[in-house]
């Protein structure tokens, strides 16, 4: 189905279920002669694997890559980039009493209403390990972006804590990717409370880009702020998108508005203006609760694990903005 794929001149198809042989990506619109190596995908799996934490589910794995096609000594063809990432820590059976229970909360029961069955190991498709492939695809979209452009993420809110400060320096020295040092211990705190009582908690994340490319996006349907908006709200976990004020818009005064650049996200007519672009993520809390939580192994709380993916993603929408504006400019 197209709906597997996601890009227009840098196109990403993702394959493969949570419990099946293995996940896997084929990335196409790269252009020939950059450089790659397989190992420059292994810092952004391994924050998004699980097991990485007591905060994030057991499941163990690698999530080693293997490169199959588009790359020859140590730079792209130009062809089709094919990744692919095994499944070492599956275990199916574990789900055998789902086969005709769909879980509240997941997509079970829609994907049976759809398509006359459905794959009860985890999910199959709908589940978080198919992000795996979109973080591979991040790092090669992010070859593609001017060296300058930096992409952070971040847990602005888990629960009823809110980040104030924002340290990025810090993010990766705590399990939940939080920016503020004073907040950090608060937000593990609170998640070990629910895992102990086999409940989970949402959270907000914030995506900022820095010195990101001018005049990408284009007016009425191909706005930046859309494509941002399809990439993060693709990702299962994510409930709700803005950017800039965001929701905040709400409460201001028009004058307070555009007294405040930052309020822009960066973008101005859906097209890039050079600025800073802000972007926000809701993250529902994860489904499996209960007893279920008890029995398997399921993430407290998703924020961390699906910052890298929403960094990912992000990129890749710049990178095909770049490829559609090099390609507009000739």
């Amino acid at each position: 189905m197209a709906s597997n794929s996601f890009g227009e001149l840098l196109r990403i198809t993702t394959f493969g279920e949570s419990h099946g042989p293995a996940l896997g990506v084929v990335i196409d619109g790269v252009p020939a002669g950059v450089p790659l190596v397989v190992e420059e995908f292994l810092p952004e799996l391994a924050r998004r694997r699980p097991g990485q934490s007591a905060l994030t589910s057991a499941r163990r794995e690698a999530d080693a890559p293997r490169l199959l096609s588009g790359l020859f000594e140590g730079r792209t063809t130009g062809m089709p980039i094919t990744v692919v990432v095994d499944n070492v820590d599956a275990r199916p059976a574990d789900y055998d009493a789902l086969r005709d229970a769909p879980r509240a909360g997941h997509a079970d029961a829609a994907y049976a209403s759809k398509y006359g069955h459905r794959d009860h190991r985890g999910g199959g498709r709908s589940s978080g390990r198919e992000t795996v492939a979109r973080v591979i695809g991040g790092v090669v979209a992010r070859k593609l972006l001017p060296p300058a452009t930096r992409i952070v993420g971040h847990a602005l809110q888990i629960g009823p804590h809110v980040a104030r400060d924002f340290d990025p320096t810090f993010i990766e020295s705590n399990p939940l990717r939080c920016a503020d040092r004073a907040v950090a211990p608060a937000m593990a705190d609170y998640v070990a409370r629910l895992q102990a009582q086999h409940d989970s908690t949402g959270g907000l994340v914030e995506v900022r880009i820095e010195a990101p490319p001018k005049d990408l996006g284009d007016p009425v349907f191909a706005k930046l702020k859309g494509k941002f908006a399809e990439a993060f709200l693709s990702i299962g976990a994510v409930t709700g998108f803005s950017y800039g004020a965001g929701w905040r818009c709400a409460t201001l005064k028009g004058s307070d508005y555009v007294a405040d650049s930052a309020n822009f996200g960066g973008m101005l007519g859906g097209i890039s203006t050079g600025d800073p672009i802000v972007l926000h993520a809701s993250i529902k809390p994860a489904s499996t609760v209960g007893a279920a939580a008890q029995a398997g192994r399921h993430d407290p709380c998703i924020v961390p694990r699906v910052i890298p993916v929403l960094e990912a993603m992000a990129a890749l929408v710049l990178a095909d903005r770049v490829l559609m504006l090099r390609a507009q400019r000739g």
